[in-house]
């Protein structure tokens, strides 16, 4: 089994969690910290208008690739040996795509930036949950974290904001060196010591590769469907390509000796049907936190700084209700009934977003929305807890990267569905004589009513399918000698 020397000192482990909250903040930041820098990123670098995505692309089919391998690379060489690795290549790569001086090289680093977050993201709740046994600890624990999560994209847009109008697009990867380094100084001396379970109890090679090119390759094949379209050759054939290696990955799984992925995961129902609801759910928010952006800086006219502004309120909202009530909520009314509140406010976000106007009044029509958007606040911070609960510690890593695989998978399909959706509403309007005002609202409107249908079946896969946990009791104090003895295992 994985050995481990987790800090017993409360201080220490607030500070370990600070850490992991922090590297997944500038997985969260960078996500969405460059996409309000990128019109100066293409004047300055000369981008043309279809590369120019893959200042996006490039980071998110290197992160959400690697996030199983890393995973379970963490189980097995240690959580906290992968955590320091791709903390310190997020950092060095940060400081290649800020000295980038043409499209070839930020997109090579925005790349390397993507496989360092995901050796850092795919880890970071494994060692929470190893580190916080006790359930009212590791509620409160996983708050802090699902917060990075829920409110990071929001103020990413803030800061990349305003970094690009009072700097320039450099210092959106120039802030997380000093940032990258006093993580990895304070993780070295507080993050739990581990072996893992060593390379032999795990080191499917062929397995790593499978899973590894297939969703690299699905990803793809998601990313490029609003160039190419569903039906195209392209898309069936990166598609089927990407199935076969899937497919093969879980026979491979099923079979080997020691696979990667041991597929005694998914008899979980928890981890089975809170993987599910994640992909639904985040693949209908990426119209919240991308389609509402375009529609103030297209429709309402709204700048790189205004526009993070404007949603700056649901950044507050969500982390006031993750950071300040969703723990004392969950431990009332389980996870489960806070899950299933917590999409009931976020169908009613996007179907507020449905019907907003061409020409709305923020006050009236757009802050009830974001002030709603507390429900995220409530969801993911039991969703996760709901995806690691059935778990077992060695398991613990790949749980983890699978969490984080399939948060990267719903936002691919939300980019590739939703953005679809309304760009055809959009361009038929505009071909049938409609104003471009006009064309880009009724496509979002799309897009938000699809994004609603599919939180409606979040809620159902959540209500029909996922049981309440039970209650783990909390380990019984240590004598000096047995916490003596513990610290000296790794």
């Amino acid at each position: 089994m994985s050995t481990a020397s987790a800090p017993s000192a409360p201080r220490s482990r607030r500070l370990a969690l600070g850490v992991i909250a922090t590297g997944a903040l500038m997985t969260i930041l960078d996500g969405s910290i460059v996409t309000v820098a990128m019109p100066a990123i293409q004047g300055d670098l000369g981008f043309s208008p279809a590369g120019l995505s893959w200042i996006v692309n490039a980071y998110l089919i290197a992160f959400g690739s690697l996030l199983l391998l890393a995973g379970r690379l963490g189980d097995l060489i240690g959580r906290k040996r992968v955590f320091l690795a791709g903390t310190a290549v997020f950092t060095a790569a940060s400081l290649l795509a800020g000295v980038a001086t043409t499209p070839t090289a930020l997109i090579a680093a925005r790349f390397l930036q993507g496989a360092g977050s995901a050796m850092a993201s795919a880890v970071g709740l494994g060692i929470l949950v190893t580190l916080f046994t006790e359930p009212r600890e590791r509620a409160k624990a996983i708050a802090v974290f699902s917060f990075t999560g829920a409110a990071g994209a929001s103020i990413g847009q803030v800061l990349g904001g305003v970094l690009t109008d009072v700097l320039d697009w450099h210092w959106i990867f120039f802030i997380n060196l000093p940032i990258g380094l006093a993580a990895i100084a304070v993780a070295v001396p507080v993050l739990p010591a581990d072996r893992g379970l060593g390379l032999a109890a795990g080191a499917d090679v062929v397995g790593a590769f499978l899973v590894t090119a297939g969703l690299m390759v699905g990803i793809y094949t998601v990313v490029k469907v609003e160039e190419h379209g569903w039906i195209s050759a392209p898309t069936l054939g990166t598609g089927a390509l990407a199935a076969v290696l899937l497919a093969t990955f879980l026979v491979r799984q099923a079979t080997a000796r020691s696979p990667l992925m041991p597929l005694r995961i998914f008899r979980s129902r928890s981890v089975s049907a809170a993987n599910l609801v994640q992909v639904l759910m985040v693949a209908a928010l990426f119209s919240f936190q991308i389609l509402v952006a375009l529609y103030l800086q297209k429709v309402l006219g709204y700048g790189a700084t205004g526009t993070g502004l404007a949603m700056l309120p649901a950044a507050v909202m969500i982390g006031t209700v993750s950071l300040g009530v969703s723990a004392r909520l969950n431990a009332r009314f389980g996870e489960r009934n806070v899950l299933l509140a917590g999409l009931v406010l976020l169908i009613g976000v996007l179907g507020l977003l449905a019907r907003v106007p061409v020409h709305a009044n923020y006050l009236t029509d757009l802050l009830p929305v974001m002030l709603l958007a507390a429900g995220f606040g409530l969801a993911l911070p039991a969703l996760t807890t709901l995806a690691m609960s059935g778990a077992a510690d060695d398991d613990a890593g790949l749980a983890s990267g699978l969490f984080n695989t399939t948060q990267q998978i719903g936002m691919a399909v939300g980019v590739a569905v939703l953005s679809t959706l309304a760009a055809s509403r959009t361009d038929g309007l505009l071909a049938g004589g409609s104003s471009q005002a006009a064309a880009l609202t009724s496509g979002y409107h799309l897009a938000f009513t699809v994004g609603a249908g599919l939180l409606v079946a979040a809620f159902l896969v959540a209500f029909a399918v996922l049981r309440q946990p039970a209650r783990r009791p909390a380990p019984a104090p240590e004598t000096g000698k047995d916490a003596s003895a513990r610290s000296t295992v790794a």
